[in-house]
């Protein structure tokens, strides 16, 4: 998928999993605010493999780094598209939060921690829907799709995901947004802490 695909993914994930689990503690804007960035980074995260990834594209030199990191990682859709690399990838953004935590200190690093995995998950299963798959098991060497026949797979960035996949993603981020709004309202309103 390509990097617009993954970002509403990654919300639209993000708000799914808030309307699930309201009512929310208080939070604090920051929080909030960190937290959004934070998917979005995770969105896009798995894709530091790839040295023609936007991440490394906006960096003055990123085309050098993003060669050393993605050969260091094993290639596009290794490592960090799997478990092990969720695992791992996760690990370390919690160790950078802690990190950071006494620059940010009314921000609830617990919250921004998640929203970076939901990001993550679902850049996973988005990939999941292409002709590459997904190796989610690493070691093992097989990359899953889904449908498992690749044939019946989306190629990254053709037709099907630029005005199927990506308007579908956008009506159910609409949808959650408008059934779910008094929640989304209440959690604005009420339980941020500024």
């Amino acid at each position: 998928m390509i990097a617009r695909t993954h970002d509403l993914a990654a919300i639209t994930g993000l708000v799914i999993v808030v309307v699930a689990v309201s009512p929310l503690p208080p939070l604090h804007l920051a929080t909030i605010l960190v937290a959004v960035l934070a998917n979005q980074l995770g969105g896009i995260a798995p894709d530091i493999d790839q040295p023609t990834a936007p991440f490394w594209r906006n960096l003055p030199v990123g085309g050098i780094f993003g060669r050393f990191i993605g050969k260091m990682l094993g290639g596009h859709r290794f490592l960090t598209h799997s478990l092990i690399g969720l695992v791992l990838m996760g690990f370390l953004a919690h160790l950078l939060l802690v990190f950071l935590q006494p620059i940010m200190p009314h921000v609830q690093i617990d919250y921004v921690w998640w929203a970076f995995i939901i990001g993550m998950v679902s850049h996973l299963i988005m990939d999941s829907f292409t002709k590459e798959g997904v190796p989610w098991l690493l070691p093992i060497p097989i990359k899953f799709g889904f449908p498992p026949l690749r044939k019946f797979r989306i190629t990254t960035g053709k037709g099907i995901e630029n005005f199927i996949v990506l308007p579908l993603i956008t009506v159910v981020l609409v949808v959650v947004c408008a059934v779910y709004y008094p929640d989304l309202v209440d959690l604005v309103r009420h339980r941020v802490i500024e």
